[in-house]
C-alpha cells in the first residue's frame, strides 16, 4: 500500500516537482495507524492532537471538487490553496497528501455539509466516507467542521467585489473552504484562552 501512494504522490507532482518528494524506501514511509488516526466533529479532541505549532488544510468537498485553504504555522489566518478537480479517490488522495507533505500539515479540517435544519443527507454520508478513506492512508487528525452556508457566504463576497461569473466558478470552492478553515481556527484559538 505504502509503494502504491508514493507512486501515487510521485506521479501526482510531475516530472519538474520531484524534488518536492523525500526519496523514501518502502520501510521509511510512515505507516497510518488506526488506533492514531482521528475523525472527529468535536474540536478538543482534535487540538489534542495537533502539535504546538503546524499548518492545517481546511477541505470544501464537493462532488466534482476539492476546494483547498491553508493555515498560516500560527494557526491564525487561512488563505486559499487550490482547487482539486475530482477524478479517482487514488488520484484525489494522492494530490492531497503532496500538499499535506509539501506544506508541513498537521491535521485537516474537511467541512461537513449538515442541513439547516441539522439533519445529515447524502453528502454529509460522502463526506464522513472521505473522511474515513483519508483515515485509511495518513495518520493525521481531522476535523468535522460544520459548513452551512460557506459556500452562500463566499458566493456572496465575490459578487460584493464584482467578480465575474466565470472567475467566481474558478474560485468559489477554495475561498470556501478558507471560511470553512478560518472558523475552526478562530474556535481553536478561543479554545487555547
Amino acid at each position: 500500500m505504502t509503494s502504491l501512494l508514493l507512486r501515487l504522490l510521485t506521479a501526482s507532482l510531475g516530472a519538474r516537482n520531484k524534488a518536492l518528494l523525500p526519496l523514501m524506501t518502502q520501510s521509511d514511509m510512515p505507516k497510518p495507524d488506526a488506533s492514531r488516526s482521528l475523525t472527529t466533529e468535536d474540536i478538543d479532541p482534535f487540538f489534542a492532537r495537533l502539535p504546538a505549532a503546524g499548518r492545517l488544510i481546511g477541505i470544501d468537498g464537493g462532488t466534482t471538487t476539492l476546494g483547498l485553504a491553508l493555515s498560516d504555522v500560527s494557526r491564525t489566518i487561512a488563505s486559499p490553496l487550490e482547487t482539486i478537480e475530482r477524478t479517482k479517490f487514488k488520484a484525489d488522495a494522492a494530490r492531497l497528501l503532496a500538499l499535506v507533505a509539501e506544506h508541513g500539515v498537521c491535521g485537516l479540517v474537511l467541512g461537513l455539509p449538515t442541513n439547516m435544519d441539522g439533519s445529515q443527507g447524502p453528502r454529509v454520508q460522502a463526506t464522513k466516507a472521505l473522511a474515513r478513506n483519508l483515515n485509511g492512508l495518513t495518520p493525521i487528525p481531522i476535523l468535522l467542521w460544520d459548513e452551512r452556508l460557506t459556500t452562500a457566504a463566499a458566493e456572496r463576497m465575490l459578487i460584493a467585489a464584482d467578480t465575474t461569473r466565470k472567475r467566481r466558478g474558478e474560485v468559489i470552492d477554495k475561498l470556501a473552504a478558507t471560511l470553512i478553515l478560518q472558523g475552526a481556527l478562530d474556535r481553536l484559538r478561543n479554545a487555547r484562552f
